[in-house]
């Protein structure tokens, strides 16, 4: 049975995921010259929001099962948290900006280039702060990612060179 830490980690990974795959999509899309791919990025891209919405709102209850626990540092958990925000945000408008142009494309609204591009440019800004909410995220139970990691394999190595 999952708790909620484990169902956070689970499903945090769909977006960050999913907007990577959606955008590489959408590329591939603008290179192929093709409405069809094109429309399936779009796709994509309202499903990561969606699990967007399912990620942030299970870190609540993951963030109260680890707080707890040895070497946990809540600096860390916060930082997690205002990046996590930033992207849930950005999520919920790529989301929104997707199904726009979803209906723009469905009504052959001439602008609709525009919209496609407007997508885009949000993919690539929620694919980069999906890197740093990732990275955060990982370094609350993670220490070998830590900027400090090297730091405490030297110390805890020197720790046992003086038995």
């Amino acid at each position: 049975m999952m708790n909620d830490a484990h169902f956070h980690l689970v499903v945090t990974h769909l977006p960050i995921v999913g907007v990577l795959v959606g955008f590489l999509v959408l590329l591939s899309g603008y290179i192929i010259k093709s409405p069809q791919v094109k429309t399936t990025a779009l796709g994509i891209f309202i499903f990561s929001a969606l699990t967007a919405i399912a990620a942030f709102y299970t870190g609540e209850g993951a963030e109260q099962i680890v707080e707890n626990l040895p070497g946990i540092s809540e600096t860390l958990i916060h930082n997690h948290e205002e990046l996590a925000e930033l992207f849930f945000t950005m999520m919920l408008v790529l989301g929104g900006a997707s199904l726009l142009t979803l209906f723009l494309q469905f009504k052959k609204f001439p602008f609709v280039k525009h919209a496609f591009g407007l997508v885009l440019l949000l993919s690539i800004s929620c694919i980069i702060i999906s890197k740093y909410v990732g990275t955060t995220g990982g370094e609350i139970t993670h220490i070998e990612i830590r900027n400090d990691a090297n730091v405490i394999q030297l110390d805890s190595n020197h720790d046992s060179l003086d038995d």
